[in-house]
């Protein structure tokens, strides 16, 4: 008898762990390769959700200034050869053209203009905190980027460079400096289908 409640618990266990590890993508199999994820992009209904290129540090210095870049924390000279890099990829891959999204944070607009994809535009949805933005209501917040990002027309390739907190809340995901996660658009929701990972 406790053999048998010990199987069915240890099943209900790992049921609840699988479909956690479904649900963040994580599985065997869920990921799309490489080339897979590239095609996917250039497709279009798919949004690259990348961290910004390498900048040495922790968040932001005491006296951060928005639009003044003497007082953040900027990519390093690794940290842009990266962002030029990153493009040369997109274009090897196809893609010389895109709609490009940044945080105003100086790391994500200079990582953003490197790529060398098409104009920048900067919004504050991408702020490296939620908390910044609307009532201060984190859930709320996450909630709202997503309703925005859902609403963008993504009939061409779309990327959107921000901060690893935004990415790992709109979609559970850790992503490392110059990192892409690629999500599909479905209804109101986000999906990471796979990451890119992009070492400095």
């Amino acid at each position: 008898m406790k053999n048998g409640l010990f199987k069915r618990g240890y099943l209900s266990k790992f049921i609840f762990v699988s479909s956690i590890l479904m649900t963040l993508g994580l599985t065997s199999g869920a990921w799309a390769n490489e080339a897979q994820l590239w095609s996917k992009i250039k497709s279009g209904g798919y949004i690259v959700l990348m961290r910004h290129a390498l900048a040495p540090g922790f968040g932001d210095p005491d006296g951060f200034t928005l639009g003044d870049c003497s007082t953040q924390r900027v990519l390093s000279d690794v940290g842009r050869q990266q962002a030029t890099q990153i493009g040369e990829r997109f274009r090897a891959n196809g893609i010389s053209d895109a709609s490009v999204y940044s945080s105003p944070w100086c790391r994500c607009v200079d990582t953003a203009e490197l790529l060398k994809l098409g104009k920048v535009t900067q919004s504050l949805n991408f702020a490296s905190t939620f908390q910044q933005k609307l009532d201060g209501n984190p859930a709320r917040n996450v909630a709202a980027v997503k309703q925005w990002i859902t609403g963008l027309d993504t009939s061409k390739p779309t990327v959107i460079v921000t901060h690893q907190v935004n990415i790992t809340a709109l979609t559970g995901q850790y992503s490392s400096s110059g990192e892409m996660v690629v999500v599909r658009l479905n209804g109101d929701s986000l999906e990471p289908v796979g990451a890119i990972k992009t070492a400095p």
